[in-house]
């Protein structure tokens, strides 16, 4: 992977030089063509990106699409690889551009998935505790579910940010901003049977004693890594929905305002900046609100 390390060196300073980017939008350019580097390395194409078709960034897309990457976050993917392809163009490196029939996904209002009570519940016992990570595995959906977690704020939860007595997790959310967030004694239930029973055997790597969520090797678990997770507990529990991490914060939401939450509470647990991003949450409750119009209000009372 030597070339696309050169390369995307060059891309750097492109997009700081000449496009005169911030440092944020630069992270965010190399993040997506990192991506691309990682899906080659793992599945083991050893091309440059003068050697890339759109075969190729076909079958990555529908990769990450597998990940349970979301249609806003593809179409930033492709914007970012995009770029990598007109600098690489621009400098010469390369005659014909691969991305040029690289379609986006369409970006509609398409309401998140959500999962039932019944459904968790089945995707919890397809979780295998004779092994070692059966626990952790265990834990680590009764806190998405539990807690409403974004999957970076999962794999980043520190054990010095629980608090058991007050009933609380401290984490830190999108633009490094923390918040509180409830947790309910079943989600710290199992946490306290993970760390006390499984994790205490784990030879934890240096720097890596803080954090709650660990891999075999004593380090942080990776973002993939609970995409895989979910993915593999939804396909044995039978379940077609396309599944992510997220789809339990979705279900957390839905769940809450079903039940008759204050939505300005969910959007602090949530940690929405605004509240429109978490009115998304109650589609669906307007079957139930149609239902309820068509009995009580006047003009739709059958005589």
């Amino acid at each position: 992977m030597a070339d696309w390390r050169s390369y995307s060196a060059g891309f750097k300073n492109y997009l700081r030089l000449e496009k005169s980017l911030s440092s944020n939008s630069i992270d965010a350019y190399l993040s997506d063509l990192e991506k691309l580097i990682s899906y080659l390395d793992f599945k083991q194409l050893d091309i440059s990106p003068n050697q890339i078709e759109l075969v190729h960034l076909q079958d990555f897309l529908k990769w990450v699409t597998e990940l349970g990457l979301g249609a806003r976050s593809q179409a930033r993917l492709i914007s970012g690889i995009k770029a990598f392809y007109k600098y690489l163009l621009l400098e010469n490196y390369l005659e014909d551009d691969p991305t040029a029939l690289l379609d986006s996904p369409k970006l509609g209002s398409k309401l998140p998935e959500t999962l039932s009570m019944q459904e968790i519940d089945a995707m919890i016992n397809q979780i295998d505790l004779s092994k070692p990570e059966g626990e952790r595995n265990k834990a680590i959906l009764e806190t998405l579910y539990g807690c409403g977690l974004r999957v970076s704020e999962l794999i980043n939860l520190k054990l010095s940010n629980i608090f058991v007595d007050e009933g609380f997790i401290k984490v830190t959310g999108k633009g490094d901003k923390e918040r509180l967030v409830p947790i309910g004694s079943q989600a710290l239930k199992q946490i306290s049977i993970y760390v006390n029973q499984s994790r205490v055997h784990l030879e934890i790597k240096r720097g890596y004693e803080d954090f709650v969520f660990l891999n075999r090797r004593g380090k942080v678990l990776t973002r993939t890594m609970v995409f895989l997770i979910t993915k593999d507990l939804a396909a044995r529990a039978g379940i077609r929905k396309n599944i992510s991490p997220h789809t339990f914060r979705h279900s957390f939401a839905t769940h809450l305002v079903e039940g008759g939450a204050n939505l300005r509470a969910v959007q602090e647990m949530l940690g929405h900046e605004s509240i429109i991003t978490t009115e998304i949450y109650t589609h669906l409750d307007r079957n139930y609100l149609k239902e309820e119009i068509l009995v009580h209000h006047p003009r739709s009372t059958k005589h």
